[in-house]
């Protein structure tokens, strides 16, 4: 079994999949320097085209995940309150089997967020 990365973004206070967030990997190394690795924009159906990492570019070692929630709020005007609030949520997480399958979900709101290790 080949290794990949996964994400996805669901707005739950409309009740469907975020399309257009800017999401962004980062590898982070010691002393929390961080290393850009790329960038994608999720689709219509929240996630992004392409695996984040997969094959032989999954490693182990500490990932953040950057997800720009706030532009998209904006976009959809559903900012309430704040309008910076939760401009972008990072997600710091390990990967230790490179050769299995992460999966990053991220569920938002305009005044919060939720994830877990998805399948």
């Amino acid at each position: 079994m080949t290794g990949k990365l996964t994400t996805h973004v669901l707005d739950l206070s409309k009740g469907r999949p975020a399309s257009g967030v800017l999401v962004e990997l980062w590898l982070v190394g010691a002393g929390h320097q961080s290393e850009f690795l790329q960038n994608s924009y999720t689709n219509e159906d929240g996630r992004v085209n392409q695996p984040l990492l997969e094959g032989e570019s999954m490693k182990k070692g500490i990932y953040e995940i950057r997800f720009h929630i706030g532009e998209y709020f904006r976009r959809s005007g559903t900012v309430m309150g704040d309008p910076s609030f939760l401009e972008c949520v990072p997600v710091r997480f390990g990967i230790s089997q490179p050769e299995t399958h992460y999966h990053v979900p991220l569920l938002i709101s305009p005044g919060g967020y939720s994830t877990y290790r998805g399948s």
